[in-house]
């Protein structure tokens, strides 16, 4: 039955990710990113070092994926958000390798209102193409 349910839920987060939108892919992005920051937070504060390190690795995936995807010549602010990428991308690896839930949380600060950003904009592209829709349809 377990099994099932793990299933079960893999299959729903892998059709999620498929049939996402751009923005909404962003969103989910911006959401990991965070929760792997807090979960190393978390685990900086017990001690539980593997665990920390296991976050903030996967965290650093998501910022180089971010940053691979950043078109920075097509948009005015996009060197300014490589800027910011480089600088937690920085931060995650002295938090990993010095062990300091500072720098994390730091990271964390700098790092939410982006996602705060990121999900109204996503808000507002989704309700301006249902009004299309409704448009086109009406």
């Amino acid at each position: 039955m377990r099994n099932d349910l793990a299933a079960a839920r893999s299959l729903y987060n892998r059709d999620s990710v498929l049939n996402a939108s751009p923005a909404k892919l962003l969103v989910m992005l911006y959401d990991r990113l965070l929760l792997d920051l807090q979960r190393a937070e978390a685990a900086q504060l017990t001690a539980d070092w593997p665990t920390a390190s296991a976050q903030l690795l996967h965290a650093q995936e998501i910022v180089g994926e971010l940053m691979n995807s950043l078109r920075p010549d097509v948009w005015d602010g996009g060197p300014g958000l490589v800027a910011i990428y480089s600088y937690v991308l920085n931060g995650m690896m002295r938090a990993n390798t010095g062990r300091d839930v500072e720098k994390t949380r730091e990271c964390i600060r700098l790092l939410e209102p982006l996602r705060t950003a990121w999900h109204e904009a996503a808000l507002k592209v989704a309700m301006h193409e249902a009004a299309l829709r409704r448009d086109a349809v009406g």
